[in-house]
């Protein structure tokens, strides 16, 4: 028989480096999770991921037992990683800070696809692109 659902949970943390700390400690605890447990769990899973931001999306029991989703970083954080940016615009519209082009935008898309809600690569390029615009990016040829 299936467990019941008490919560789900969304979670960001930094890969292999996740601490009980907050954001999580009292995301967790609320809900009466073994925090240390997750924390053992998600870096265990997260090894390979070091340094990059891994959102999780959590599922708690009602006999406090939980299971969870890794997804892929971001997408802002996968452009900033393909185009050397440390952050991006806080006027998207007038000031731009940086330049991407059409390979690097389909190199993006495809790391992203398996959590994008499209299966086409022009589609997720799309988003991507979109994405690009409001971090004050520019989409070149």
């Amino acid at each position: 028989m299936a467990k019941k659902i008490k919560a789900v949970i969304k979670v960001q943390s930094i890969g292999g480096r996740a601490t009980p700390a907050p954001p999580l400690g009292p995301a967790l605890g609320a809900q009466g999770v073994n925090i240390q447990q997750f924390v053992q769990e998600f870096n265990a899973q997260t090894q390979d991921r070091m340094g990059e931001t891994v959102p999780a999306i959590i599922t708690i029991y009602e006999d406090r037992t939980f299971s969870f989703i890794l997804k892929t970083a971001p997408a802002s954080d996968l452009v900033k990683k393909a185009i050397g940016l440390e952050k991006g615009s806080g006027k998207p519209l007038t000031e731009k800070v940086g330049k991407i082009t059409q390979a690097q935008l389909r190199e993006v898309a495809m790391k992203k696809m398996p959590d994008l809600n499209t299966t086409n690569v022009e589609a997720a390029m799309k988003i991507i692109a979109g994405t690009c615009r409001q971090m004050g990016v520019d989409v070149v040829a």
